[in-house]
């Protein structure tokens, strides 16, 4: 029993820091060579004690997301499968929640607005190309990456 003791301090110290998704605790507890006995003990017990709730950390996640690093969708999306989350799971919490298509565009708006003074004497064509670029790289589809770019440069050509 003392090694369950040890690996559910472990387990609880790993969780202090911030919410974690299951499949996060197992690979901590695998790379501190706890059997599987253990682990599946453990994994229950942090469940019954709601420590450890897949879907809770996966709503945890979007909203940081939403709030803190602006990205696509289908970046979160990938993220959040990387944790364990499961699809069917993260397709009912981003289309029943204000993480959708519409706030993706204008996340993706929001990220133009601030890079796009860097980019002042180019060329249209070069500014689509980085920004298009830069868009993919967070994440964003083709379309949400059109319309965006379109929307800032006739906002800023009006100006």
């Amino acid at each position: 029993m003392e090694d369950f003791e040890k690996f559910y301090n472990s387990a609880l110290r790993f969780l202090s820091y911030r919410p974690r998704s299951e499949k996060e605790v197992r690979d901590k507890l695998i790379s501190k060579k706890a059997t599987t006995e253990i682990i599946d003990k453990i994994i229950i017990k942090l469940k019954e004690k709601k420590f450890i709730n897949d879907e809770e950390f996966a709503k945890w996640f979007l909203e940081s997301r939403l709030r803190s690093k602006p990205q696509g969708i289908r970046l979160t999306e990938i993220e959040l499968r990387k944790k364990g989350i499961d699809k069917e799971l993260i397709d009912h919490l981003i289309h029943n929640s204000e993480f959708s298509i519409q706030n993706d565009l204008e996340q993706a708006k929001k990220l133009i607005e601030k890079r796009i003074t860097r980019y002042k004497g180019l060329d249209r064509q070069k500014i689509y190309q980085k920004l298009g670029r830069f868009l993919a790289s967070k994440g964003f589809d083709w379309d949400t990456i059109k319309k965006s770019i379109d929307y800032v440069q006739s906002q800023g050509e009006r100006s």
